[in-house]
């Protein structure tokens, strides 16, 4: 048995920029990336490879967390175009149509519900498969337990997979971001700081306290060593700042989840699933399921 949890809120967007023509409700409402998103999930659902059993999806509703009250430059829903902003109910409505159970972050963030079950269910399953591409879920892979899984490029990344892709192991993931920043959530890291340099000091030492400040002590030297230790002094309150908004807690409510039997999966409900279809205008996604609840 394995558990699924899938980051709604990049499905959301991806579908909604996505090339496949866009898709109007008899009220006149663009919901491209609402349907987008449900026939990603009824791809999952219906793949035997991932064989589905226990599933569930986290959106960003509204797209603000307490990191938002760290950093004023944190990410928001500043930007998001009208349209898509005005499906994110809408999108969490679809997922529960499908009988898949559905977490509305409020004061924290999708990525954190994905954390606090991977770290809170990790033990009771074969395996925890992370459907997002999100560089800060790195830092929740366990060996070949807990695994990102990035659907639009087939890849399947466990920890020997983030090592090679970022240079660094999960732990020091929050403190690479720290230093080289991550545009997507608005996290602008320090300055000089590149991703090459960045890991090399922290293959090296884990963490940032653990990084001496004189680059003369350095085990490891990359290009521009001793500019980069004076940066590092200069804005070590600001990485440090920069790593917890990089860190995903592991204790955030998952609404309606007491235990992992609250994830299961029993199929489509089908009066909820074909009202909703018929209220959006789709007749072919109407006929797409193949296992209706009991």
């Amino acid at each position: 048995m394995r558990l699924h949890l899938v980051d709604g809120t990049y499905e959301l967007y991806r579908a909604h920029f996505s090339p496949r023509p866009g898709h109007a409700a008899p009220d006149g409402q663009d919901v491209k990336a609402t349907v987008g998103l449900m026939s990603s999930l009824l791809a999952l659902l219906h793949d035997e490879a991932e064989g589905v059993t226990h599933v569930a999806v986290a959106f960003d509703n509204p797209i603000r967390s307490f990191r938002n009250a760290l950093f004023d430059g944190y990410k928001s829903d500043e930007g998001v175009p009208p349209e898509l902003h005005a499906q994110f109910d809408l999108a969490e409505e679809a997922v529960a149509a499908l009988g898949v159970r559905v977490w509305s972050m409020k004061d924290q963030e999708a990525d954190d519900a994905l954390a606090t079950a991977a770290a809170r269910f990790a033990g009771e399953v074969e395996q925890v498969r992370l459907l997002t591409p999100d560089k800060d879920l790195g830092q929740c892979v366990r060996g070949k337990k807990v695994v990102q899984v990035d659907r639009r490029q087939e890849k399947e990344i466990d920890e020997d997979g983030v090592r090679a892709k970022m240079g660094v192991s999960p732990a020091s993931v929050p403190d690479l971001l720290a230093l080289m920043g991550d545009d997507a959530d608005g996290i602008p890291g320090l300055p000089g700081f590149g991703e090459k340099g960045a890991s090399a000091l922290l293959s090296a030492y884990g963490h940032l306290e653990a990084i001496p400040a004189d680059a003369s002590a350095w085990t490891v030297r990359p290009r521009g060593a001793d500019k980069l230790a004076a940066t590092l002094r200069e804005h070590r309150e600001a990485a440090l700042l920069y790593r917890r908004l990089a860190t995903l807690v592991t204790d955030a409510p998952l609404p309606g989840t007491a235990s992992l039997a609250d994830l299961a999966w029993a199929g489509v409900p089908r009066n909820s699933y074909e009202s909703l279809c018929d209220r959006l205008g789709l007749t072919t996604l109407k006929r797409r399921p193949k296992r209706w609840a009991a």
